[in-house]
């Protein structure tokens, strides 16, 4: 189905953009993929901007105009401006060579929401301005544009929208600036090596939690009486029903002069929630992560102990942020 979804996206794309979205899709498969990338001549690209193209188109008119008419003023400026883009080339290209870009480790996140990536960008001499960072590929507008101190690092964020659940490849980012008279762009291509888990997209709202189930000797379930021993009974308290209390531990222990004692029911069985496949029946596999993946975050912020049962694997019950990490991955892996 996504397959033949996809199709009439890409038809509706116009000839010139489907060559050019093919075109950096295979220059991008020929960088190999780093954390840690040093921009030199042989990974920085330059090409003038329209402003750019404008701007030599004048310059030849001015150096026609002045040889038709013998205007030595003419020459003066024409040369003078040419200097001015000479010397922003060198600029502009020199802002980008010599930086290194490193990306910080990646955090896990959910399908459909914003996945950030942290990236470092250190200048070992002059500080850099005007350096805008986003998805390959992606419209200018999503660009973030940061300086560089001289000698010193930058911090930036660049976020893209994860579509599906898994283990993705990051995607390829760009950096580029048109600084400092926006005349040229240049550019690079890097290709992080980490990877990004996507968990499931969680169900919105979520389906209330399934009933726990009590389990007989639960662990750390059991109370200690007064004489030090471990038993199944504790003080009667005022208001327990008469089924609860232990009448032939009562009598041995009135004899004695002791008081009433009850069943404590906590020491024998202890509540379980479990998270079951089977229990989304009703629903598609993809909708059936999504309400597992939210019972787990309902079940975490509960404080519950909980397990996770899909085909063909169980996770035990347990508590804790290692717990709730262990099934979303789970969920974000499972085929």
């Amino acid at each position: 189905m996504s397959s033949a979804s996809a199709l009439p996206r890409w038809s509706a794309l116009r000839p010139a953009t489907r060559v050019r979205a093919r075109l950096r899709r295979w220059l991008e498969g020929r960088i190999a993929r780093t954390d840690t990338l040093l921009l030199t001549q042989r990974n920085v690209y330059i090409l003038p901007t329209r402003a750019g193209l404008m701007f030599g188109i004048t310059l030849i008119v001015l150096l026609l105009a002045s040889i038709n008419y013998q205007l030595n003023l003419g020459y003066v400026l024409t040369f003078l401006l040419a200097g001015s883009g000479v010397v922003s080339m060198h600029l502009t290209h020199s802002t980008l060579r010599g930086l290194t870009l490193h990306l910080k480790p990646v955090t896990p996140g959910f399908a459909g929401d914003p996945a950030g990536l942290g990236l470092v960008l250190t200048s070992p001499d002059n500080a850099r301005f005007g350096i805008g960072l986003k998805v390959s590929g992606a419209a200018d507008s999503t660009l973030v544009w940061i300086d560089v101190p001289a000698g010193g690092q930058t911090t930036a964020q660049v976020s893209f929208v994860p579509a599906t659940r898994g283990l993705h490849d990051t995607p390829a980012l760009s950096a580029e600036t048109r600084f400092p008279l926006g005349l040229f762009r240049t550019w690079a291509v890097w290709r992080p090596a980490a990877q990004l888990l996507v968990y499931p997209r969680p169900e919105q709202p979520p389906a209330p939690l399934p009933a726990a189930r009590a389990v007989p000797g639960g662990k750390g379930q059991s109370r200690s009486a007064d004489g030090g021993e471990v038993e199944g009974v504790r003080a009667y308290r005022r208001g327990d029903p008469l089924k609860l209390v232990a009448w032939k531990k009562a009598a041995r222990t009135m004899e004695s002069g002791g008081e009433l004692v009850s069943r404590d029911t906590s020491a024998s069985a202890h509540q379980e929630l479990w998270l079951d496949w089977q229990a989304c029946a009703s629903l598609a596999p993809e909708a059936r992560l999504s309400r597992l993946a939210a019972w787990s975050l309902l079940a975490h912020r509960a404080g519950a102990e909980f397990g996770l049962r899909l085909p063909g694997l169980d996770i035990a019950p347990e508590h804790g942020e290692a717990q709730r990490r262990r099934c979303l991955e789970a969920l974000a892996l499972w085929r």
